[in-house]
């Protein structure tokens, strides 16, 4: 089952994001089910939040994945959505 995870930063999160960088893009390679995974950029090419394809068995399984994320656990997310997806192109 194909998950897109979309979440947008809080006001003032970038140095947050920042500083959990590395541990997000750790989770991210040791997970083993991201297919694609990128930030979204505001108007000035910033970052200001997620887009991550899971590869899951079910919705519980992309959950917990985004429960342990670790800029979901340094309080970075304003909002997470995480919305089933089927892929057409690419």
């Amino acid at each position: 089952m194909l998950i897109a995870l979309i979440a947008k930063d809080k006001d003032g999160g970038l140095q947050t994001r920042l500083d959990n960088r590395d541990a997000h893009l750790t989770h991210i390679k040791n997970s083993g089910v991201v297919m694609h995974a990128g930030p979204l950029l505001n108007d000035g090419g910033k970052m200001c939040g997620s887009l991550v394809i899971l590869d899951v068995e079910d919705m519980a399984a992309a959950e917990n994945w985004a429960a342990n994320d670790p800029y979901a656990k340094a309080g970075l997310f304003a909002s997470c959505e995480l919305v089933q997806w089927n892929k057409v192109i690419g």
